[in-house]
């Protein structure tokens, strides 16, 4: 987790999780993780591959044992240093083989609804969040929101741009226009072949934005944007741990 939330505490369990850099499995009433596979089978959907580091023992043991899920068949992919999204997407190709799949955010809980419309694509796409809706049904503050990407859609219906950590000028002039990206995408295998050409980014990471940029630009693939209203919850801090868990309290999980 980040810098940021040293002045924060954590009961000890939760503490260990997230100095292993498992944030899935913070606890959150039961690892946070949980919530996330539920609703993916509340979806619909029935395979669910974990990309996991492999010193991610723990999730493994987790899910083999007591937290063994039946509504859904749980695989696992190592990628072997945390390298970015893009390559954690590339460590997941032989789970996937020739089929599409949905890639998401371990630490993000999504609508099982917003699961539901990606599934149901014919290609490739992505769910674009309309602000003030994510903004309302979210555990994220509005100065968090302002740093996601911004996507704009052509007049068909397909992803145009993503704007990542726009400055203020850009910000201003496309945010009243643009729906926002919490990386919860639908894929085809040409994206492999983009994650194979994606090169280091600013941060050092290789980026799935910059593999689905790749895919759309040089493999010819079109990513439909979904708009959707509707919340997240964001795990990405100590501090996101307290409403996370009272946002969780009432829902019910089956794995």
């Amino acid at each position: 987790m980040r810098h940021d939330d040293a002045g924060v505490e954590l009961a000890p369990d939760q503490a260990r999780a997230a100095a292993l850099g498992m944030k899935g499995m913070i606890s959150v009433g039961r690892p946070f993780l949980d919530y996330v596979i539920s609703a993916l089978a509340d979806a619909g959907i029935t395979e669910v591959c974990l990309v996991i580091g492999p010193e991610h023992g723990p999730i493994r043991h987790h899910y083999s044992s007591a937290g063994r899920p039946t509504r859904v068949q749980l695989h696992f992919a190592v990628q072997q240093a945390p390298r970015g999204t893009a390559d954690a997407v590339a460590a997941a190709r032989d789970f996937a083989g020739s089929s599409p799949f949905l890639s998401l955010n371990a630490d993000n809980h999504y609508p099982a609804a917003a699961y539901r419309l990606l599934a149901d694509l014919d290609g490739a796409g992505l769910i674009g969040f309309e602000p003030a809706a994510l903004l309302a049904g979210s555990n994220i503050p509005p100065e968090r929101l302002r740093r996601f990407a911004l996507i704009a859609v052509d007049d068909n219906g397909y992803l145009k741009a993503i704007v990542e950590k726009p400055d203020d000028s850009t910000y201003g002039r496309l945010a009243r226009q643009s729906l926002i990206s919490m990386n919860l995408w639908a894929l085809t295998p040409k994206i492999f072949e983009a994650c194979a050409r994606v090169t280091p980014s600013a941060r050092g990471e290789l980026e799935i934005q910059d593999a689905v940029r790749i895919a759309s630009r040089e493999l010819g693939e079109r990513f439909r944007v979904i708009p959707f209203a509707g919340g997240v919850l964001d795990l990405a801090t100590r501090g996101d741990v307290a409403a996370v868990t009272e946002r969780l309290a009432d829902v019910s999980v089956r794995l």
